[in-house]
């Protein structure tokens, strides 16, 4: 009993919540020993890790933002070689249709000057013809004037110069009948 009575008096001593003194001063030098360790040792490990990853993470968002702004300089590039791209065609879709439209006048123009000259040529033939269909009508109509004033006079016309002075006469006195019936 005396041992419980002993430990009585000594548990009233002793608070259970504040530790004896040496275990504190133990205690609080492990703690510092633990404290300086990680601080010195571990805590610059993890900052260094933590300055990595943040440095990694802000140089892949600047990577990110270049490449967008790459991507959309190329993207502003590529829309305007497109554009230039449709000037240039319609451009040439302009000299294309100028081109066409000028040949056909061009041919037009010729096709028109052909036949001009062809109608002009047509026209000389048919004049030539004519001129000669005359003069061949003239001889026949005076051989055969010949002829018949020779029977009617009774006496033969056949002297050239004679004829053809009766011919003349014959032909231009009907001449200025047609012209006088016109």
């Amino acid at each position: 009993m005396i041992d419980l009575v002993q430990l009585a008096n000594e548990g009233e001593a002793e608070n259970p919540l504040i530790p004896p003194i040496p275990e504190l001063v133990i205690g609080l030098i492990a703690f510092a020993i633990v404290f300086i360790f990680l601080a010195k040792k571990l805590l610059p490990n993890i900052n260094k890790v933590l300055d990595e990853r943040r440095a990694a993470i802000e140089g892949g968002m600047e990577k990110a933002e270049a490449a967008q702004a790459e991507a959309q300089q190329v993207l502003e590039d590529y829309r305007a070689q497109l554009a230039e791209a449709r000037h240039e065609a319609a451009r040439l879709r302009q000299e294309a249709q100028e081109q066409g439209a000028a040949l056909i006048t061009e041919m037009r123009a010729e096709g028109q000057r052909q036949r001009e000259e062809i109608i002009a040529a047509g026209h000389a033939q048919i004049e030539a013809d004519r001129k000669q269909a005359a003069a061949t009508l003239r001889q026949d109509v005076g051989k055969l004037a010949t002829d018949l004033a020779g029977k009617l006079v009774g006496e033969s016309l056949e002297d050239a110069a004679r004829q053809s002075r009766t011919i003349d006469r014959f032909l231009d006195e009907l001449e200025e009948k047609a012209e006088a019936a016109r």
